[in-house]
């Protein structure tokens, strides 16, 4: 973290009642994450939140806005207000903002000047994958690659966002996880009767990780047709952008690709938003209904787990909890959380 980077940090207020500690939160606000999906986003403004920072998110005149969800004058949250002429209104005394956050107009006294106090705290936004993004201390972009969707071969899936009373840290670790599908996911793609994981090996790739996973499991949910020829070989590709963010590609027969990226949006410490687009280059004509509805119950057995463990935070300390070798990614993950500056305690 450069001297600047600290310096911001030292001059940005924590929202009130954060749930997370000083330290964790700066350097959380320091990345970016998704915060809607862009089909939500129009001239009526909506309300979201990140690490416990309210926003407010709209379009001006196709460009879209992301601020504090909060008027100077008198706290009113602007997301109860409206777009007129590309300029959020405020709900409460009718003060007008441009997309800039500049105050440019008080309807009680019209011909006043404006006291530059009036400005709208605003964030970078970012429209990517089908997703709007924002960091709350970061202009630098840091969105993870995800190739799959740019790309004119693949079929594009975005299932709506998907809400989790539990950390993210423990999302993502669920995520990578290669041992829990024979029995979290029994209903949608796990087999009961095919638990082994095999060895494999998880590599640093920069600030990345990386980990090659093969496996006789099949992707294909139970009830679909399975093309997949008799004991074949499934190689899951997963890459882990931190903190919060992983892509997962799956190879299936005839070089057929299954690309998902995992996108765990803090709202507070113990509540996620999971946004997880999804991209394929194979069965491009099956419903796309089909593919939300498969993902939607994947993500519920997930939920469930996630909502239920305890202690609620990822523990960074590796004494804390037991590891067997399938463990192999959710360890360098914990290593690589500790390594970008969160306590020890942690993690969201």
């Amino acid at each position: 973290m450069t001297s600047e980077n600290k310096k911001t940090n030292v001059e940005i207020q924590l929202p009130r009642d954060c749930t997370f500690t000083p330290q964790d939160w700066h350097v959380l606000a320091q990345y970016w994450y998704p915060i809607a999906l862009a089909s939500e986003v129009t001239e009526k403004p909506i309300s979201a939140k990140l690490l416990d920072t309210k926003l407010v998110c709209y379009r001006s005149n196709d460009k879209v806005v992301i601020a504090r969800d909060l008027c100077f004058h008198r706290g009113a949250p602007l997301s109860k207000g409206w777009v007129e002429n590309g300029e959020i209104v405020c709900p409460y005394h009718g003060f007008r903002y441009n997309c800039e956050g500049k105050c440019t107009s008080v309807p009680a006294h019209p011909d006043a000047k404006i006291s530059p106090k009036l400005k709208l705290i605003v964030y970078p936004a970012v429209e990517k994958y089908g997703l709007i993004w924002t960091s709350l201390s970061s202009s630098e972009e840091q969105i993870p690659e995800f190739p799959g969707w740019d790309d004119p071969d693949f079929l594009n899936v975005l299932p709506p966002s998907f809400d989790i009373a539990g950390s993210a840290g423990r999302q993502m670790e669920g995520f990578l996880d290669v041992s829990h599908f024979a029995y979290v996911h029994t209903e949608t793609f796990g087999d009961r009767n095919n638990t082994e994981v095999r060895e494999y090996k998880v590599k640093r790739d920069g600030n990345e990780l990386l980990a090659e996973y093969w496996s006789t499991v099949s992707n294909y949910g139970k009830g679909q047709d399975n093309p997949a020829p008799e004991g074949f070989n499934w190689l899951r590709e997963f890459r882990v952008f931190p903190p919060f963010a992983a892509s997962l590609t799956v190879y299936f027969p005839n070089d057929g690709k299954l690309m998902i990226l995992n996108c765990a949006s803090p709202v507070s410490a113990r509540y996620s938003r999971l946004f997880c687009p999804i991209s394929r280059n194979f069965d491009k004509n099956a419903p796309i209904e089909d593919t939300i509805k498969f993902n939607l119950q994947v993500f519920q057995e997930d939920r469930e787990m996630v909502e239920a463990q305890t202690p609620e935070d990822l523990p960074l300390d590796l004494q804390a909890e037991a590891h067997i070798p399938a463990d192999r990614t959710s360890i360098a993950y914990r290593q690589l959380l500790t390594e970008i500056g969160l306590g020890r305690t942690y993690t969201t």
